[in-house]
This record gives C-alpha cells, structure tokens and sequence, in this order.
C-alpha cells in the first residue's frame, strides 16, 4: 500500500547560491568552496539533507567546470561528511549547449546532478543523446533530478518515460514555481496546474519557489506528497519581508513549519534509500 502524504517524511534541500546572484545582493551569498562547506555546515544543523551546488570563476560568473565542482564537492564532504546529499547543477544560463553540459556531469560524476529538460531536450532531434546519458547516469548511479518549468514539459517526459528513452520507473523531478525574473513572487496556487487531472504523477517530485511566500509555496508542495528546496538561489526574504540572514535561516524557517504541521524532517540517509 501507498504511503499517504502525512506518513513520508519531508526532504529539505537548500540551493544557496545559483548562477545570477552576486554578494552584492546579500553578503553571505556562499561562493567559494569554502563559504560553500560553512553554509553545508549550517544547513544541515537547520534540516536540510541536500545541497544543491553552483560553482563560478575567478570573476564571479557561472561556470560548469569539473574542476571547480571537485573542489566545492570535496569542501562540502569536508563539512559534513555524508550528512548531505550532494547534488551539481547542468544549467546552461545560456552560456553552454546541451553536449557541454552533459560532458561536465561525465567529467565530474557527481552524487546527483539536476537537468532541466527543456535545456538538454529543445526539441525531438535531441532525443537520443539524452536517452543515452540518461543510461549512462544511471549505470554510474548518478542521481537525476529532471527540471520542470510547466506541466506541458511533465507530459512530455512521462511520454519519453512510455516510448523507453528514461531508464527509472519513477525519475525524480523538480516543479519550479515560476520564472527567473525580477522581483518574481510565486505563490501556493503555481503549483496546481502540475498536479492537475491529466497531468503524469511523479512519486518523487520536489518543489521550489521565488519570493517572500518561498516557505508557503514549497509548504503546500509537502504536504501534498513533494519534498522541498529553499535558498538564496531564488530567495532572499523571510516569511514577514525582511532579509534572511542566511541560507540556514531559509531553512530552519520550513523545516518549523514542516513540524508544526506534524512531518518528519528526512536525513540524507533515508533521501538515499527513498531515491535509489
């Protein structure tokens, strides 16, 4: 039988520096590996059983290099040992193309990376590379965690899930709850239209939001069976408006909720075992 939503346990990932932002919009934006591992560090004390990485150049700027990602994968470990899911970012933030971005996973052969499908799939020609990296992610158990921007992409998916090109009976996938544009507000409501009728379930599916609601958007996702990611990749703000003072902050502000609506917080641990 099925666990209900109310029995699973809730994983807390945090995404605590993306590719746009600088520490000019918040000082303790974490960009080098060592501001990386102390954030990890935090995190993980606040509930967060995955970190999800982005790593830049000498100036700053989002770069996919296996070597920058060795070295803020090895701070992180450093940190936290195995108390995190360590997971690398393939976004392209219209700097690199489909084959760079699947080499670099390669390269690096990370825990487990995300990967936007409307990025590595642009259209039906792309098909068969990303079936084959799909397979060869999955001979290296590299946990995937497939982006999804509109239910529109999750049908498409579930239809290369039924033609044989996704190598899982279940991938794992992430709802992003609008765009990366200025003062983006998402809200709980986004996330209707991915779990409409008509619209493929997935049994591993993670929220993420933008704004000052991040905690009520990603909230509602858990307790409709989604686990959650918080972070200065697509917020700065606390529930009341003001400034986080830190990703951990992010953090620990759900993992409450989460409790108080009596969820359990789940460890890197039993993310493993859950996804595996």
């Amino acid at each position: 039988m099925q666990s209900q939503p109310q029995d699973r346990p809730v994983a807390i990932a945090v995404a605590p520096n993306g590719g746009r932002r600088s520490k000019a919009d918040h000082p303790a934006l974490p960009i080098t590996p060592g501001d990386l591992a102390l954030t990890a560090a935090e995190c993980v004390e606040a509930g967060a059983s995955m970190i999800h990485l982005h790593v830049r150049d000498r100036l700053g700027r989002h770069i996919l290099d296996p070597d920058a990602y060795r070295a803020a994968i090895l701070a992180v470990r450093q940190a936290v040992g195995d108390a995190m899911v360590v997971q690398i970012t393939s976004e392209a933030l219209g700097v690199y193309e489909p084959g760079r971005q699947m080499d670099v996973v390669r390269q690096t052969r990370p825990e487990a990376v995300s990967l936007a499908l409307r990025e590595l799939v642009p259209d039906g020609h792309a098909e068969p590379d990303f079936a084959a990296f799909l397979s060869w992610l999955k001979r290296e158990r590299v946990l995937p965690q497939i982006i999804l921007y509109e239910p529109g992409e999750a049908s498409y998916l579930f239809d290369m899930h039924r033609r044989g090109l996704i190598p899982w009976d279940d991938i794992p996938v992430l709802f992003v709850l609008g765009r990366y544009t200025a003062s983006q507000q998402s809200t709980p409501t986004d996330l209707l239209p991915f779990l409409s009728p008509g619209i493929p379930r997935f049994r591993s599916f993670m929220v993420c939001a933008f704004g000052r609601d991040e905690a009520a958007c990603v909230s509602a996702g858990a307790l409709l069976g989604g686990d959650v990611r918080v972070g200065f990749e697509n917020n700065l703000l606390l529930p009341d408006g003001s400034t986080a003072p830190t990703n951990a902050s992010l953090v620990n502000t759900v993992a409450q909720l989460l409790r108080g609506f009596g969820r359990r917080i789940q460890t890197a641990a039993s993310l493993r075992e859950a996804v595996s």
